[in-house]
């Protein structure tokens, strides 16, 4: 970043130097110089500009301008063939002419750019590239969640992550509420995309103009922005999920792919829990696995605070989640099991081989 600062200043001050010693159309040293200075600054400014652009955009506004240009060319010869005498006053219109339709036309391009298929063309525009160019809209509830940053560390999430700017306007009013609460998750959501914006490649407010307001709520906006960037919509938030599924938008759902990962146990299979507090029942302790899922111990209540291999008695799948009923395991004494002592990660055993 500081390298690109660095270059862009010399860039500048090459030019004001080259204008203080030639001092084009007449202009004093110090004028020249700062008009130099002044031009540097406008193109930087245009190059910066021109690296949020999507590349349909520039396609779209190269070809918008070639266009123009044809157009005030033919438009040049009608005015010479009508007015033949009035050369300045011809050469006016002409030089006028022209730079209207080029800026027409590249204004007009470049607004209609994101209408082209560039994946038709394969190659370099198709199959697995354009799959990497994909964009990923951020909902507000997985930005106050705050786990999305954690999974795109890990590389799961491919392709430009995108915030709309009405999710950030929302994100920044949660961030301002007066409940303490709502507070401190408002501003864990800026603090995410602050992270975010170091470590991917994060846009914000860049394409709210396919989704303006009409009046609508956000998640119909973001449906509306996912449909016309053909984006992926990140999200934990229910409802969401099937309104946008059910207009065909492809939801990545956070509590969906958390659940896909936990620790799948079944009846009969061993754990190394922890008991850190009674249960509702008398003798009960109650556990909780690496994932969040709560182990309820029966008879675990002596084994607080302390590591107890246990058995597997139960699965209860719940709206809240899923919880499991194990038992303290019995001693070789007291079973004809021959269980091993090899553990597995999240502290589950191998199952007992009779």
């Amino acid at each position: 970043m500081y390298d690109l600062l660095l270059i862009r200043a010399i860039f500048v001050l090459i030019l004001a130097t080259a204008a203080w010693f030639l001092q084009p159309f007449g202009l004093t040293s110090p004028l020249a110089a700062a008009t130099g200075a002044l031009l540097g600054v406008l193109i930087v400014l245009a190059e910066i500009r021109l690296k949020q652009v999507s590349l349909k955009r520039l396609i779209g506004a190269a070809v918008g301008s070639v266009l123009g240009i044809l157009g005030a060319f033919l438009i040049s010869l009608v005015i010479s063939w009508a007015l033949p005498g009035s050369r300045g006053t011809v050469s006016f219109f002409q030089l006028l002419i022209l730079l209207v339709m080029t800026y027409v036309g590249l204004i007009v391009g470049a607004a209609k750019g994101d209408m082209l298929n560039l994946s038709a063309l394969g190659g370099l525009f198709g199959g697995e590239k354009a799959q990497k160019q994909s964009f990923k809209i951020l909902d507000t509830s997985v930005i106050i969640d705050g786990r999305i940053a954690d999974i795109c560390r890990t590389g799961f999430i491919e392709g430009t992550i995108y915030v709309p700017g009405f999710v950030l306007d929302e994100v920044q009013h949660i961030a301002d509420s007066e409940d303490p609460l709502r507070r401190a998750r408002g501003r864990r959501g800026l603090e995410v995309l602050r992270q975010l914006q170091q470590e991917t490649d994060l846009e914000v407010r860049v394409h709210d103009r396919h989704a303006p307001h009409t009046g609508d709520e956000v998640d119909a906006r973001l449906v509306r922005l996912a449909k016309a960037m053909r984006a992926d919509i990140v999200t934990n938030d229910h409802n969401l999920n099937r309104v946008a599924e059910l207009q065909g938008v492809r939801v990545l759902n956070i509590n969906e792919l958390a659940e896909a990962v936990r620790i799948h146990v079944l009846p009969g299979e061993e754990l190394t829990v922890v008991p850190i507090r009674e249960g509702q029942e008398a003798d009960q302790g109650v556990a909780y696995l690496e994932d969040g899922t709560m182990v309820v111990v029966e008879g675990g209540k002596p084994y607080l605070n302390q590591a107890v291999d246990v058995v597997v008695t139960s699965v209860l799948q719940s709206t809240r989640g899923k919880m499991l009923f194990a038992e303290p395991k019995l001693s070789d004494s007291q079973t004809d099991h021959d269980y091993t002592s090899r553990t597995y990660p999240s502290g589950r055993k191998r199952r007992p081989v009779r």
